[in-house]
């Protein structure tokens, strides 16, 4: 086994217009036999989500790794770090001094993998059904800035946004604003199942049993044009019911790389040399977990319960436990690698302390112990979520100010059930929608936020956010940045508890694995190749 670390610089800097065109990419492909991997991402259809694979419903890791190969973007995140590059377009900027009026030009001859030609209209018909169907995923709210959207010919689209947003090039790259095809996607209602059509890199099969994607089948889309270059012909995506099923597969040679997720105690047999011939890759990652509250519920309705699990609370010892060195403690939602990273929870609570949140408590009249039930996810964020929560139970319980209990469900019913509001403290993961301090705000406290939480903070709303966008140079935005965090450690809608880094574990014939994950943790299969068995 050989480790490999890929070293990127932190998020940080300016938000530049992007005017130069990227070269485009005669897809050159080195592989013969497909590329298999393996993930525990689990994709189902159930009539409360019926749409998973819909751009404008979709908004997980999982679902959005599917759709970064098959849907085509106007921008794209590049290798490695760094502002978004055209994509889809030939070239994308601001063309106004406010960052209010943002323009692009298609490339010439784009088309979907079906033949049909991809034209402005196109752009103009995807981005408006999202913002019209406003999916309850809240995936829409990542285009609330737009106010309109303007087409000239067939190559130009010019968004005229409702206020200045420098992130809105990151925007452009998500999926959720995905050129599709009207043929495909009604105007009016989700398309629902497992069928995807774009004009991305590769086109898409999935293998369907019991409303559930067993395996699904990219390959190369010979129409694409973009600024990827294609490695690969096709890449089989297995998914496992757990960490460890996917581990015998690529022990035996049955898949040839292992993504997301690992158990710790994989990723530490791996870290050891115990299998030479698999490769462990690790990276920066921006991954967070956290505690989501919802603040109508009589039992966390005063933040003072809040402030107290703050307050008490030990992520040093909750990460050495679980998850080792895969892992360090977060005291804020935006992680430290990220540009306006504050430290204001621990700014706010500084060391456990059991006497302070007694005081707290005490102070705002709340009889102890408090009765509570954390509920966490049983196979959306890898297995070691229980012991996670099983330390988090035994924390709060041991100050005798609380009186815990924790429940799993799995995530077809979990994220329902949370949307609904049906679990008062609920524990959660988030991966940035593209790497800036606003993707790990905005989602969480704007309006329409992705939880559906009650929460609301109109000076956030109002005014910080809206200030934070208009600066293209992000350390600009510091102030702004930091007094969100700030107001967000009084009132503790949300709990950070850690922030971990990203593993891919790879057959040694296997080539591109290191740029196979990026920073966001999104897949990008195209930089996956065969080389020779060592």
């Amino acid at each position: 086994m050989n480790r490999k670390t890929l070293v990127l610089p932190a998020v940080a800097g300016l938000l530049t217009p992007v005017l130069a065109a990227c070269g485009g990419s005669d897809s050159g492909s080195r592989s013969g036999d497909a590329i298999v991997v393996g993930t525990t991402d689990r994709f189902t259809a159930t009539s409360a989500a019926p749409a998973p694979l819909d751009p404008a419903y979709a908004y997980d890791v999982g679902t959005w790794n599917i759709l970064r190969q098959s849907v085509q973007t106007l921008m794209t995140q590049p290798k490695g770090e760094g502002n978004p590059v055209p994509e889809a377009a030939e070239s994308c900027a601001f063309s106004d001094s406010g960052n209010e009026r943002y323009a692009c030009k298609l490339r010439p001859g784009l088309k979907f993998a079906n033949g049909d030609a991809v034209t402005a209209a196109d752009v103009k018909y995807s981005i408006e059904r999202a913002l019209r169907l406003k999916a309850d995923s809240g995936v829409s709210a990542l285009l609330n800035t737009i106010d309109t959207i303007e087409t000239q010919g067939d190559r130009e689209v010019i968004f005229h946004l409702k206020t200045a947003d420098a992130t809105f090039p990151y925007k452009l790259s998500t999926p959720v604003a995905g050129i599709i095809n009207p043929k495909d996607y009604p105007k009016d209602k989700l398309r629902t199942g497992f069928r995807v059509d774009g004009s991305g890199p590769y086109t898409f099969k999935a293998d369907v049993k019991n409303n559930a994607i067993v395996s699904a089948i990219f390959t190369k889309n010979p129409s694409y044009k973009g600024s990827v270059t294609v490695n690969n012909d096709q890449v089989v995506m297995r998914s496992y019911d757990s960490a460890e099923a996917m581990g015998t597969a690529i022990d035996k040679g049955d898949i040839d790389v292992m993504t997301r997720t690992m158990s710790p105690a994989q990723i530490q047999k791996l870290d050891s040399g115990a299998d030479e011939k698999v490769d462990l890759v690790d990276m920066p990652g921006m991954e967070i977990r956290y505690l989501a509250f919802n603040t109508n519920a009589p039992t966390v309705k005063n933040k003072a319960v809040r402030q107290a699990m703050a307050q008490v609370i030990n992520r040093g010892e909750l990460v050495s436990k679980v998850y080792g060195t895969q892992a360090e403690p977060l005291y804020s939602l935006v992680p430290a690698t990220v540009t306006g990273h504050s430290n204001s929870f621990f700014n706010k609570y500084g060391n456990p302390s059991t006497a302070k949140a007694k005081s707290l408590l005490a102070g705002a009249g709340i009889t102890t112990p408090v009765k509570l039930t954390l509920h966490y996810t049983t196979d959306h964020y890898g297995p070691a979520t229980k012991q996670e929560f099983e330390v988090l139970q035994k924390q709060l319980n041991a100050t005798g100010l609380f009186d815990v209990d924790i429940q799993g469900h799995p995530w077809a019913t979990f994220r329902p059930a949370e949307q609904k509001g049906r679990y008062d403290v609920y524990g959660m993961g988030w991966f940035p929608d593209f790497p800036d301090a606003d993707s790990f705000l905005a989602p969480f406290l704007d309006k329409d936020n992705f939880l559906g939480s009650p929460y609301s903070n109109s000076t956030i709303q109002r005014t910080l956010i809206p200030e934070s966008r208009r600066e293209a140079n992000r350390l600009d935005a510091a102030t702004s940045l930091t007094d969100i965090q700030e107001i967000v450690a009084d009132d503790v809608p949300l709990l950070p508890l850690w922030q971990g880094k990203q593993y891919v574990a790879a057959r040694d014939n296997v080539t591109g694995v290191s740029y196979a994950v990026n920073s966001s943790s999104s897949l990008q299969l195209w930089e996956l190749g065969r080389g020779v068995d060592g």
